[in-house]
């Protein structure tokens, strides 16, 4: 371990996760906190803005053009049914869905009947999903999502010569974090690069100090050190694949436990 490790090794009280406070009693992270004699508190440093009609139309995507949706989470299940609604667009009967994991294609009944439709259901990743699309080749997909999106799935398309259209349909943007400027945490918890974008958004002058950064994910992780930023607990990780794991782990030995 060198010096500079050694030196930011410190004992652990406070954390500060920037996602929305858990709705599960048991949630990993009561129970850390719990366990462990912590103070954790929960804020979203990202939220979604829907685009407007005005601005969907400037893209000129037909919806009712294609023959099966894509779907990579809910905040695009909502914003897609929202845009339809407000075009007065009612989907048929034999569009297709293609959900990246069973809780996004479950949710999909808050808007249809999924009993009588074609839902197509990957396992939790965006490469389950892939594994499903390659064999349905032949459809016009409509791939909704955020301003904000992973490569994966467009890039597979387009280099594979699948027909489809990526429609902007909500945008995602830093929260107001104006009240959390003199507040200290000992770590911060950062889950995508857009949150590390509205720390800095929200505190141009931050300056890490003695706070240790965790990040979930190679794509956080690498926003964390593009921003000049120390990233002191990394997740997954092989004996920890959670970020509460990740956290106690380093908790264990910054504060002498075993």
């Amino acid at each position: 371990m060198t010096d500079n490790v050694k030196e930011r090794m410190r004992e652990v009280k406070s954390i500060l996760v920037s996602q929305p406070e858990p709705n599960d009693e048991n949630s990993p992270y009561f129970k850390l906190a719990e366990k462990y004699d912590l103070k954790v508190d929960f804020r979203q440093f990202i939220q979604v803005d829907p685009v407007s009609v005005k601005e969907f139309r400037k893209q000129k995507i037909d919806i009712l053009n294609h023959t099966a949706v894509i779907f990579t989470s809910r905040n695009a299940v909502d914003h897609f049914f929202s845009i339809c609604t407000e075009l007065k667009i009612e989907m048929p009967a034999d569009m297709k869905y293609f959900c990246i994991s069973e809780q996004t294609a479950n949710y999909l009944q808050k808007y249809i009947i999924i009993r009588k439709r074609k839902i197509f259901t990957g396992h939790r990743t965006a490469g389950d999903l892939i594994e499903i699309l390659k064999k349905h080749k032949n459809e016009k997909y409509l791939f909704p999502c955020s301003d904000i999106r992973k490569d994966d799935i467009p890039e597979f398309l387009g280099q594979n010569g699948y027909n489809y259209s990526e429609a902007i349909i909500y945008r995602t943007v830093a929260s107001d974090l104006s009240d959390l400027e003199n507040v200290y945490y000992d770590i911060l918890a950062f889950f995508s690069p857009s949150g590390i974008n509205s720390l800095l958004v929200n505190f141009p002058d931050f300056k890490q100090n003695k706070t240790r950064i965790a990040a979930f994910g190679p794509t956080t992780a690498k926003a964390v050190r593009d921003a000049g930023l120390i990233l002191d607990i990394e997740a997954p990780l092989p004996n920890a694949p959670s970020m509460t794991g990740a956290i106690e782990l380093y908790i264990k030995k910054a504060n002498g436990l075993k």
